[in-house]
């Protein structure tokens, strides 16, 4: 089998395994799994900037933001419908990443960080200073009766998720076929030696641009369906904080993999589950955070895994996986 064929096959087959799980699993682990998938959107955006461009942003967190209030605004205030609404909080993300990366890449390295990170801030208290529309960190809950156009009930486990199936795979294959390609080669390059694919006739600030102009969208993708699927939009989603957690998972996961985000993802859920339901089980009385455990994980995943579980895998394994 030619290294084309292993890698559609991989990525398929964890497409089909995603699918196969939807009539297997219980209701619980329906819904953890429907959230994963959802949130992995973002962590590929995410993947794709800081994995593959080298550029570590702490402001995502506003494109995640702009697209759930971009999508979920107009369907609690305007009354609109499911498919212009999500598509409109995409287009929000991707203007925002737009905007702000014609200013935010004319930095580099820590400044680039910290210039993000400022304006992650900003969204977040214009979240909180348009509390009259967004009820700041309490958030708004968009009734079940807005979720529903003709046959398509997002308030329905199923339903939603098989939707929260296609974006996951929608965003999976576009983000393969992307590094794959020669813009993501030259990413790829510029992550390396940006000086150097400048000499040689690259315009590395354009590819930089359209880089975290897909990624805003992308990002923007997974908080439109969030508000849609879950129902639920608040300013904390907004807040620096949760620009670490993409970070975290595609770290996990593996950086500058394509499969990477979602392991990751779908690692960090389960690993703070199992913690907390070990806590509340054993110890209940005892005033301790799940999050010692998950940061002990942590420490054993560098160890064992320093490139993440899918680098280490590509690293020692499988020199093929992209």
């Amino acid at each position: 089998m030619s290294e084309r064929a292993r890698i559609a096959a991989l990525h398929l087959a964890v497409i089909a395994l995603l699918f196969a799980a939807q009539f297997v699993l219980p209701a619980y682990h329906h819904g953890i799994v429907s959230r994963v998938m959802v949130l992995a959107v973002f962590a590929i955006g995410y993947n794709l900037v800081f994995g593959y461009a080298g550029m570590l942003s702490l402001g995502h967190a506003m494109f995640f933001a702009a697209g759930m209030y971009g999508a979920g605004l107009p369907v609690y205030h305007g009354g609109w419908g499911i498919g212009p609404a999500f598509l409109f909080g995409i287009a929000c993300g991707a203007v925002l990443a737009a905007g702000i990366g014609l200013l935010a890449l004319r930095t580099s390295g820590v400044a680039f960080m910290i210039v993000t990170m400022m304006f992650g801030q900003v969204a977040y208290l214009l979240a909180l200073w348009f509390g009259d529309w967004t009820r700041g960190e309490e958030g708004l809950t968009i009734a079940q009766d807005l979720r529903v156009v003709g046959p398509l009930d997002l308030t329905d486990p199923t339903t939603r998720y098989f939707v929260a199936l296609a974006l996951f795979s929608a965003a999976l294959l576009a983000s393969l076929a992307l590094v794959r390609s020669r813009f993501g080669r030259t990413l790829v390059a510029i992550r390396e030696n940006e000086e150097r694919t400048r000499m040689l006739g690259y315009d590395t600030f354009r590819t930089k641009l359209a880089a975290l102009t897909v990624s805003g969208a992308l990002c923007a993708a997974a908080g439109a369906a969030y508000a849609l699927l879950f129902g639920y939009m608040g300013a904390g989603f907004a807040n620096v904080p949760y620009s670490i957690l993409p970070l975290l998972w595609v770290l996990v996961g593996g950086a500058a993999t394509v499969i990477g985000p979602f392991v990751g993802t779908l690692a960090m859920f389960y690993l703070t589950d199992l913690s907390n339901d070990l806590l509340n089980r054993n110890f209940p009385d005892w005033d301790i955070s799940a999050l010692g455990i998950v940061g002990l994980a942590l420490v054993l995943l560098i160890l064992f895994f320093p490139k993440g579980v899918m680098g280490t895998v590509r690293a020692r394994w499988l020199p093929w996986l992209p």
